[in-house]
């Protein structure tokens, strides 16, 4: 269903007539369901059954695959089909640094809505909270079919090697598989979604694991030190995926800021963080105003909301603003609580993970939601400092539950080692060789996987369970 076809855009549900982006009546949804389920009763078993047979002369084999992925990859729903979150086994409560630091608590617990801080320990980096996120959501069935691995991350470790072919190694993915690694700050996890959806379409039959980790890090004694932490969120792509369908709608906007950068040589970034929360906001109410005109949809359609989260106040902040200019100016606390708290769950515990923020946020949402979200429909709003942002919206799926590990990583976070500020101020403060020189780490508390030495400028990685 193409922009001219004067129907709603492919991926859009309106609940009742509405007007598109051009001013032009959409179908209503009952009139599209109705479309749809005819599609899949009668045509759908047909073209399965043309595109398998088996043709004898090789010569049409191009010609079917041609009207397979341009056919069936039309119609099919793509989206997420299972996803794990892994962080550091150590914390610094904020209350604690707020005392260190001569400030009143409430100015972190409060002000930023955040209690703890996840930290890093020195054998710990983006690659290693990759894989072991990795290895709660990838299957030994899965990985035949994974011809893509898109590692999304702003705190990589090598700024030629993709820190996406580490995990291919550690997890003897296929040799047919492309690797990459993404950036453009938080947001490039949300490039990565929208590009390994794009691929599936074309090849419905194969997998795609999508990575999203960081380690946030600033200086000590700055106002930005309370809104470190560390995470990586491990998703697996696919048609027909089990737990959330993305919507291929959506609306989006760049502007080139310096809002927030880190050169080369700086170990950590450099933030105005003034002009960041104001761009976000701003980038919020624009990408949102794409998306609504482009599927008619209205704010009160969306059961639940997700964004990316530095701090949970700047999410709170930004969905009341959203609601105001969609004419309701006053949320209540318990709406507000409704909409976003329980995706505001999880962030609060480990702090700003950067690329997997808002899919940290998607992951606490599903997981603490006591209620049934089958079918709900959940709006998005991911954004990356430089500046890019992007709002669009997932439908989740039914029976969900069965693809979530929520007893696990609730587990992981409640048995973490909480660190004094002399203990986390060691682990920031720990240098590792420049010179090609030995450096065998010490075996601190991690997941299955760390970083074992390093050696002639090369990471070793092990396996450690």
């Amino acid at each position: 269903k193409s922009v001219g076809s004067g129907v709603m855009l492919r991926g859009a549900r309106p609940t009742g007539t509405s007007l598109d982006y051009r001013g032009q009546e959409v179908c209503p949804r009952e009139v599209l369901s109705l479309i749809q389920r005819a599609l899949w009763q009668k045509i759908i078993p047909f073209m399965e059954d043309f595109l398998n047979y088996p043709w004898p002369s090789h010569q049409f084999h191009p010609i079917i695959h041609h009207l397979k992925i341009n056919w069936l990859g039309l119609l099919m729903k793509f989206g997420i089909d299972a996803i794990s979150f892994y962080t550091s086994n150590y914390y610094i409560d904020l209350k604690t640094l707020a005392e260190a630091r001569k400030v009143d608590p409430a100015k972190f617990y409060d002000d930023l809505g955040q209690k703890k801080m996840a930290i890093a320990p020195p054998n710990e980096d983006a690659v290693t909270l990759a894989a072991n996120a990795v290895s709660g959501v990838l299957k030994d069935e899965d990985i035949a079919n994974i011809e893509m691995v898109l590692f999304a991350t702003e705190t990589g470790v090598d700024l030629s090697k993709a820190a996406a072919t580490y995990i291919h190694k550690l997890f003897n993915l296929p040799k047919r598989c492309r690797v990459v690694e993404l950036k453009q700050a938080c947001y490039s996890a949300t490039f990565g979604l929208q590009m390994g959806l794009a691929w599936l379409r074309q090849n419905s039959e194969k997998k795609v694991l999508l990575i999203a980790s960081d380690i946030a890090r600033y200086e000590f004694n700055t106002t930005a030190e309370s809104s470190q932490g560390c995470g990586a969120i491990a998703m697996l792509l696919s048609a027909n995926p089990r737990l959330l369908e993305i919507e291929s709608v959506s609306g989006f906007c760049t502007k080139e800021t310096m809002d927030f950068w880190r050169p080369n040589y700086f170990d950590i970034a450099l933030v105005d963080g003034r002009l960041s929360c104001d761009t976000y906001m701003r980038f919020a109410e624009e990408t949102w105003q794409q998306y609504a005109q482009l599927t008619g949809r209205k704010f009160e359609d969306h059961d639940r909301f997700c964004y990316h989260t530095p701090v949970a106040k700047l999410a709170e902040r930004t969905h009341k603003k959203l609601a105001r200019i969609n004419g309701i100016k006053n949320l209540t606390e318990e709406q507000i609580d409704y909409q976003v708290g329980q995706s505001l769950i999880y962030s609060r515990e480990v702090g700003n993970c950067y690329t997997a923020s808002l899919y940290l946020g998607v992951l606490s949402l599903l997981e603490n939601v006591t209620t049934d979200l089958s079918e709900k429909l959940i709006g998005l709003y991911s954004y990356g400092s430089g500046s890019s942002g992007e709002f669009f919206a997932a439908h989740v799926v039914n029976n969900y539950q069965n693809q979530l590990s929520r007893e696990h990583h609730q587990q992981m976070l409640a048995t973490r080692q909480e660190l004094s500020v002399a203990e986390y101020e060691e682990f920031y403060r720990f240098k590792t060789p420049v010179d090609g020189s030995v450096l065998k780490l010490p075996t601190w508390q991690t997941g299955k996987f760390r970083l074992q030495a390093l050696e002639q400028h090369q990471r070793i990685y092990e396996q450690v369970e």
